[in-house]
Order: structure tokens, then sequence, then C-alpha cells
């Protein structure tokens, strides 16, 4: 397999570069491009750079669209109203400009795959092309042409709750993995209707959070930050993902909206990217919070200036750019740039010729060829850590098996974080899954113990550890449900600022762990641990079990030989 990942990156570097680095000598885009900006007013310029949010009074967007105010909308599913709000830009605004429908697709986008830490769990960057692919094949039919995904930020404090989104700790697998999903999302070319514009985030560094806490700062120094965390979009870029996103953190008091050395000197200098640069959900506003900026106008002239082409949702260009040039402070060239930037990529996308959705592709969703690459991908995902005494697979003897968990039977939960658009009535269970595989050749007893992983009624325990006695096999299903991994989800946030063995010691671990430690007690659990067959809820993987391994361990009986350490 490190073969395949060797010669898939090799191929990789081959191929993709000239992607990059022709791009731009495209001249016949680039002639329209001109002509096109020649023809624009300052406000249609920065009406360009504006991305909103879709919200439910369609007549309301419309008239900011006609009036050449917005570039991009977000969060738009609905083939129908796409279509009609880009028609409004077409037919109706003055220059006739696309909009740019976007929407966070991060591991699926009716066809749910493992999160990418899951997949990266496979070592299979096919995997993550394949997967990438369906999701574009799928967003693409109900009108959505650009994605915020892959997350590549290298991640190594469990505590940050953004690591589900990620491929992990490692640069080079990252690094693999992230060019591969670039390749899926944006296909063979990205005015294909079924191809979107991938969006390597966040840039950079935002997964070295000081204590895994979500949106804090960061303090990197070069070398690092060159050896650790810039290969994976030094990588996205060479596979010619079409846009870049900035991340919420600053670094050593910069933060990356505001930061010209990455956005400027790196992203575009070194590596020729001619794509755009869009904020993160307003962080140009939230480099006030920062202290980076003491109010809007300065943080749109900082953003503008280090090179964000667009701003998500925050209207501090709408509102503060047309002072910021009467003043000298950011020049109209620098406008024009990010406007070129902008809609360089709306050309390559085939916008301006193909810009309406067939309202009929919306029977592609959830083909038989997507769910089956979905079910492979969760396969080669699952990480079996241990099989003492050949236990797996279960024998034809096993006539009675006991089911226990509270993710035995979560459809919602069992899809991850990050599935806007994910549907739980399309999901098979595991415990529908196994009574589905058994039919009446065994006993399936399911008692889950616990109704969710914080529930404080315990009284399900004794059920389950019943059931347990009765079985020859327990299956047993945990993890944490989609709410508790995520973005604003960092671990100390749910379990107190030391998460750890201080937390632990006080005897106020979480409350699955102690619902586990009851089952293995009540089971008279060593004789029965050899047949547990721990079956891993796709969206954690092995990152999980080694949680409960750690929560487990710590919480045995003094003088069982072990320390906690």
């Amino acid at each position: 397999m490190l073969k395949f990942i060797i010669a898939y990156l090799l191929l990789l570097s081959f191929t993709s570069c000239t992607r990059v680095q022709n791009g731009k000598g495209d001249a016949a885009i680039e002639q329209k491009i001109e002509a096109l900006l020649s023809r624009m007013t300052l406000e249609e310029k920065i009406g360009q750079m504006n991305q909103i949010s879709s919200y439910g009074n369609i007549e309301d967007m419309s008239g900011l669209i006609k009036k050449g105010e917005v570039g991009s909308i977000l969060n738009e599913v609905d083939p129908v109203r796409v279509n009609a709000l880009q028609r409004v830009a077409m037919e109706e605004s003055r220059l006739g400009i696309p909009l740019l429908m976007a929407r966070d697709v991060i591991h699926g986008f009716k066809t749910i795959f493992p999160i990418p830490l899951g997949q990266a769990a496979s070592f299979n960057p096919q995997v993550a092309e394949d997967g990438a692919r369906v999701a574009a094949v799928e967003a693409s039919a109900v009108g959505i042409r650009w994605t915020f995904a892959p997350m590549i930020d290298v991640a190594r404090d469990p505590r940050w709750g953004r690591m589900a989104e990620g491929c992990g700790e490692d640069t080079y697998l990252t690094s693999v993995m992230g060019a591969a999903m670039v390749k899926g999302f944006q296909g063979d070319s990205l005015n294909n209707p079924t191809s979107i514009a991938a969006c390597p985030k966040h840039f950079v560094g935002y997964g070295a959070a000081e204590g895994g806490r979500d949106y804090n700062s960061t303090f990197i120094p070069e070398r690092r930050l060159r050896n650790v965390y810039l290969p994976p979009f030094e990588a996205a870029a060479k596979a010619g993902a079409a846009t870049f996103m900035t991340s919420f953190n600053d670094n050593d008091g910069v933060p990356s909206t505001g930061n010209t050395f990455i956005l400027k000197d790196v992203l575009r200098g070194e590596w020729g990217f001619d794509g755009v640069v869009v904020s993160d959900w307003a962080s140009v506003a939230e480099m006030i919070a920062h202290g980076f900026a003491p109010d809007s106008k300065e943080a749109a002239m900082k953003a503008v200036n280090a090179g964000v082409d667009m701003e998500m949702v925050s209207y501090t260009f709408v509102k503060e750019l047309p002072e910021l040039i009467k003043e000298g402070k950011v020049k109209e060239s620098a406008i024009d740039d990010a406007v070129r930037n902008i809609l360089r990529v709306k050309y390559r996308l085939g916008l301006f010729d193909n810009p309406y959705v067939d309202e009929k592709r919306i029977e592609e969703l959830y083909a038989p060829s997507h769910l089956e690459a979905a079910k492979k991908a969760a396969v080669e995902s699952a990480i079996l850590l241990k099989n003492e005494k050949e236990t797996l697979p279960l024998q034809s003897s096993v006539k009675t098996v006991a089911v226990v968990g509270p993710m035995a039977n979560a459809p919602y939960d069992q899809l991850g974080t990050w599935v806007f658009d994910g549907d739980k009535t399309k999901t098979v269970t595991p415990l529908t899954a196994i009574k589905e595989l058994v039919g009446d050749k065994v006993q399936v007893i399911y008692e889950p113990g616990l109704t969710y992983s914080r529930d404080k009624n315990m009284a399900g325990v004794a059920k389950a550890a019943a059931a347990a006695v009765r079985a020859d096999v327990i299956l047993a299903f945990v993890g944490e449900e989609a709410i508790l991994s995520g973005e604003a989800w960092p671990r100390w946030q749910r379990y107190g600022h030391n998460y750890g063995r201080r937390y632990h010691r006080k005897g106020y671990g979480p409350l699955w762990c102690r619902y586990w430690w009851r089952l293995w007690r009540d089971t008279e659990g060593h004789s029965y641990w050899r047949k547990w067959h721990c079956h891993h809820q796709r969206r954690h993987h092995h990152r999980s079990l080694w949680w409960l391994y750690g929560c487990w361990h710590r919480q045995r009986p003094s003088g069982s030989g072990h320390s906690d350490h």
C-alpha cells in the first residue's frame, strides 16, 4: 500500500502541475476577463467579492443580485431556487455574470462516506478520490459548483473537535489524501457539469490551535510551518485546486485572513496559484476579536491588501471598500486582481456558458454505484486492533448475539459530523444489518445500556449486562454522537479543561466509559473480553476505540496490575 501511495503522489506531481501553471495562460479566458472587467463599475466589482448565505426571502436576494452586489451564494440546495436566482443574475443584472453556488460538502452530499479521518485510515487515496467524485456528482445535481473541502489541517491534539474532518496527524498522508480529494471533486475538467471547485482549508495552521480550543491562536515557527503544515496545501495546489480558504486562527498574532506572507508570498508567489482565496465564515470581521484590527474598516483593508478575494458573509467589503479606495488605503488595482481571480474560476467552471442545473439530475442521488463506493470505503477504513484467538470471523456455532451500546441503532449519528444534507432514513444501522444478515438462524438481543453517550440514566446497564451473560458473543457499538465532533466542539468544552488523567482520577469520566466498566465488572469481563468484537462506527474509527481503551484502562480497580499513566 505504501508503494501505491508513493506512485500516486509521483503521478500527481507529473500530471497536475501543468494545470496550475498553464491555467492562467488560457488566452481566450484571460481576454474575456479583461473585456468584462473593463465594463464593470467599482460597486459591481466589490459585489463579485461578496458571498452571502441563502435565506428564505428569494425576492430580497434577487434584488441584491440584480444590482450586481452578490458574487456567490452558499447553502442553497433547492435546484429550482438555484435556477431562479441564477436566472436573475444572467438575465436581469446589467452584466449577466453568473453566481457561484457553494456548500460544505465534506464527506458526501446525500450518499455519505466515512469521515475524512476514517478515509485516511484506509491509506488508499483511491477511496478519497472516489468519495469526492460521488460527492461532486450528487452536489452538482442540485446546482452546487463549489465545496469547502478538503480540510487538510494537520492536527495532533485529540482535544480539537475538527480532527474528524481531516486526515490526521501525518503530513505526508494528509498531502496524498488531500490531493486525491481535489482530483475527485474537480474531475478531469472543471467545466464538466458534474465537477465542483475544491477549496482546501484552512490555510494555514488551524489544526495547531493551542489547547485544542477551536478558533484559538497558534505559534508555529516558519520552519515547522513549511515542514508540517504547508506541504498538504502545496500538494493540493499542484493537484489543481481552484480555490483556497483562509483559516480562523492567528499565527504569532497575525490572522491568516490578513497574512500577506502566506497568501501572497507563499500561495501565489511560490506556488503560482491563480484561483480564488475566500475567507472562512466571517473571518474578516473576526480579525477584530483577534485584536488585529480595531474595526470593520481596517479589517476589510487588511484582508484585501493581504490577498483575500472573496468575503464570506461578514459584509465588510461591501460596506467599507468604497471609502477605503477613496482614501487610497486600498488600491483599485487590488480589487481588479481579486475580481480577475473570481471571474477566472467562473469561466473555468463553464458557468458563463452553462449557468443552470438540469433539474432532472436529482435522480442521480443515491445511485447504486454511489452506495457501493461508500460501502467499499467503509470496509477499507475499518481498523482491526486485535483478533486474539481468531475470534473473527464469527463462527457458525454462535447462536446468541448481544448487541449493546447506544451507537448500534443511531441512524443520524452514524452519518458523522458535517453532513448537512445526509438523510438518516437512508441509513442502515449495525443493528438492522446484523438482523438482516443472520435472519432467524441467530438470536439477536439488543440492549443499548444508555440512550446516548452522555445519558445520566444508568438503569439500562443492568439489562445490557444480563444480555451479555446470556450471549455467546457481545458486539459493542460505542462512540460519540455526531454533535460531539466538528467545529466548536473541542474536548475541553465537553468534559472540562483538564480532560485526561486528573479528570478520571476524580471519577468524572465520560458516562459511556463508566458504562463499559460496569458491563466489564457485571459480566466477569476477564472471561468475556476476548469474545467482544468492538465494531466501531465508521465516523470515528480507531480514534474512538483508542479513547474507549484509555477510559477503560484508567478506571480499572486498584490492584489489577495496571498503573494510571
